[in-house]
């Protein structure tokens, strides 16, 4: 199972260049997800690197929803024509095209953030932004599940 964690602040260089952490890469098992990476607009715009093997299995899935013929055919159109395969270089680095850059929104100070399955390539503003704004959300749903697995252990040991 994937488990990509962590923030990691980098820059784009002159070249349109990223590098990508080797804390973040030695997070994946590249036999079982492949060496190479998927580039792919994600959820709400953004910039998605995913595992090559486990991008495949995302996009020949099929389109989720209600299977209308006119959905599937968007999901099929967009999931290939707004992705690209990409291998990173002996120092760790991908090529970002321009029209996929500007997209995705993105200047120079980039911030990657491991998000289970992939990883986010975000603006470094933007997501210092979305920080600020979901933070205080996502601490009242860490309380919530930690209360939820108390009470779980709580009971398999009142079972016990």
């Amino acid at each position: 199972m994937l488990m990509l964690t962590g923030e990691f602040e980098h820059t784009i260089d002159e070249k349109n260049r990223l590098f990508i952490s080797n804390k973040l890469r030695s997070q994946i098992d590249s036999e079982r997800y492949g060496s190479d990476f998927y580039l792919a607009m994600g959820a709400n715009g953004v910039l998605s690197l995913y595992p090559e093997k486990y991008f495949q299995q995302i996009a020949l899935a099929g389109a989720p929803g209600t299977g209308a013929p006119d959905e599937s055919v968007a999901y099929e159109r967009l999931s290939f024509a707004l992705a690209s395969k990409v291998e990173l270089d002996r120092q760790g680095r991908l090529l970002i095209n321009e029209k996929l850059k500007k997209r995705a929104n993105l200047g120079n100070n980039l911030t990657l953030v491991g998000v289970r399955d992939h990883i986010e390539v975000w603006n470094s503003e933007d997501w210092e932004r979305y920080l600020s704004d979901n933070l205080n959300m996502y601490q009242n749903q860490l309380a919530a599940a930690r209360q939820a697995q108390i009470q779980r252990q709580s009971k398999e040991i009142a079972e016990y």
